[in-house]
């Protein structure tokens, strides 16, 4: 900051160099002034000014450097302790305008809590006519035109769902119960809504269960295993889809295998990143490349990893791997 100070200071320093300047050339020009005593004069002088300076820049920059450390959650007049009018005219200028900013956050926090509260509301509204309009599909005659009715309706209600969930995302630690959740019961839950899709598609799954049970919350397990069923079904055409549940290394593993289209190498560091679409499915309208970004959000509170592996053209696997039992409870506890 010396360099500030100096530079700022310039002009000031500029005039006392001239003074100085000035002094020794009317001393050169009278010969009646002794130039040895002007000299002597003008060293002191400099000694007086240096000193000056130095001990000018401590007590003027301190306020300064204190707006520099300043965080912008402290109180300005508690933070920068404004000494000199100038300083203080700062200071006030930055208070008010704090105060404006916090005014504004609070108006604009509430403007959005109130819309996520009325978008959340409209999910739950939309969950109505979307009942009504699976019981009015179930009695359509034409099997072609139900199956394409039944299609469109899944993909309105896992797109609400996505929502539905996004929104809950950033409050999900308040949302989360740790129990021993099966995996049977909840597999076959999330693979039913989809059965109609999997028999247009000519797909099947095969449940290999070792281990049946894990300890995590069965909600926000479901919506994770849910985003990664839908891809395997979305990407997949005439093939089973093997779900294993297996112990390795001490933690619980879910296994889902698909041999579908699989995922380019050059995509696969990629697929949790907000909004990614595959670089070679890229024109595909239907892909929002939210479902396994928002999956690996919902896995970070229940600590959980994913391991994926893919070849182009041979399908792609899926492993979540659990947390040992010790570690998310004494995680939660915490």
């Amino acid at each position: 900051m010396i360099k500030d100070y100096l530079w700022e200071r310039k002009s000031w320093m500029a005039l006392f160099l001239f003074l100085e300047l000035f002094i020794l050339f009317v001393a050169y020009l009278d010969p009646t002034i002794p130039l040895s005593s002007v000299l002597y004069i003008v060293f002191l002088t400099t000694i007086i000014f240096v000193v000056f300076v130095i001990i000018r820049w401590k007590k003027e920059t301190a306020f300064y450097q204190r707006l520099q450390e300043w965080e912008r959650g402290l109180d300005p007049v508690s933070a920068l302790r404004a000494a000199s009018p100038l300083e203080k005219i700062v200071e006030r200028v930055l208070a008010s305008q704090t105060d404006q900013w916090k005014q504004e956050l609070k108006e604009h926090l509430a403007t959005l809590e109130q819309e996520k509260d009325e978008l959340l509301s409209w999910i739950h509204e939309m969950k109505t006519p979307l009942t009504a309009m699976r019981l009015i599909i179930e009695r359509v005659g034409d099997e072609n035109t139900k199956a394409q009715l039944l299609y469109e309706w899944l993909r309105i209600h896992l797109l609400l769902d996505q929502q539905l969930h996004q929104r809950r995302l950033p409050h999900m630690e308040n949302d989360l119960y740790i129990e021993q959740v099966e995996l049977e019961p909840l597999l076959i839950n999330e693979i039913k809504p989809l059965q109609s899709w999997c028999m247009q598609k000519g797909i099947g799954f095969d449940l290999q269960l070792d281990v049946r049970s894990v300890l995590s919350d069965a909600k926000w397990l479901s919506f994770i295993i849910r985003q990664i069923i839908t891809n395997a079904v979305k990407y997949s055409e005439s093939s089973d889809i093997v779900v294993k549940s297996f112990m390795k290394n001490g933690h619980a593993r879910l296994q889902i295998q698909d041999f579908g289209l699989g995922i380019d190498p050059k995509d696969l560091p990629r697929i949790f990143e907000k909004g990614f679409t595959s670089t070679t499915e890229h024109q595909n309208e239907a892909a929002t490349g939210m479902g396994l970004y928002l999956a690996k959000k919902a896995a970070k509170p229940l600590l959980l990893d994913f391991h994926v592996e893919s070849t182009p053209g041979r399908g792609t696997t899926f492993t979540i791997i659990f947390p040992q039992e010790n570690d998310i409870i004494r995680t939660h506890r915490m």
